[in-house]
């Protein structure tokens, strides 16, 4: 696949888009993927905040290949918004299907399987920090215009603080509702993570290592896998290295 990142400028959202504010004011975490889909003519987004130390917590996903590609990215630690993430500038993939990328092997391969032709990530910036990605994809392969570029950097700037609030609220809500298109903080892979640092009586990174590898390695997800080791059905004392 042939990758571009390139930093633009964002201009006012009164030069771009005047009604771009209505972003800001989304009650429903739900509601913030809707003005990408209005104003851009995209298939579906997802948009994901990010804390300190690289926990995710995903705050909307408009369809299942939208929730899909953001679950792939945060299981194999790989693709777009992991670039955008790393870089603060927007990943542009007009054509999926075109050339390859060594940064990304097994994302590449895995994105085969979906109905994608396109995939954009554009950062949620608070300053000069990236706090989070708006990831894009279309059916169709193709470059957004200029203009629409243009507006997806407005309208991602005008969502970044009221997507780490509805981040914070879903922290602090022991009793919100987790699902497929909506995984908020996805508590249990936190949870497994500590469960598997005791275990293995190591780091959180190795811990978190281990359960992208155990999915991986058994065509699961890390959602999954946390799942199991919560419920204690997994244990991973007992593996082999």
């Amino acid at each position: 696949m042939v990758f571009k990142t390139h930093r633009i400028a964002p201009r006012r959202a009164v030069d771009v888009m005047p009604d771009s504010k209505k972003v800001v004011v989304a009650a429903d975490a739900t509601d913030l993927c809707s003005p990408f889909i209005d104003e851009l003519g995209i298939t579906g987004v997802s948009i994901a905040v990010f804390g300190p130390t690289g926990g995710q917590s995903t705050i909307c996903s408009s369809d299942a290949v939208a929730a899909r590609i953001d679950e792939l990215q945060f299981d194999l630690g790989e693709g777009p918004q992991w670039a955008t993430l790393k870089s603060g500038t927007p990943t542009l993939v007009p054509d999926v299907l075109t050339g390859t990328h060594d940064c990304w092997p097994i994302f590449a391969a895995s994105i085969g399987a979906l109905d994608v032709g396109a995939l954009f990530a554009f950062p949620l910036l608070m300053g000069a920090v990236t706090i989070g990605t708006v990831g894009l994809y279309r059916r169709a392969a193709g470059a957004l215009s200029p203009r629409h570029m243009e507006i997806a950097v407005t309208l991602a700037s005008a969502l970044a603080d009221v997507a780490v609030r509805h981040a914070i609220a879903g922290a602090d809500d022991e009793g919100a509702v987790e699902s497929a298109m909506t995984p908020a903080m996805r508590r249990e892979v936190h949870q497994a993570t500590g469960m598997v640092l005791v275990q293995l009586d190591t780091t959180a990174t190795i811990a978190y290592s281990r359960l992208q590898a155990y999915a991986f390695a058994n065509g699961q997800t890390v959602q999954d896998v946390a799942r199991d080791v919560v419920s204690r059905q997994l244990s991973f004392r007992f593996l082999p290295e």
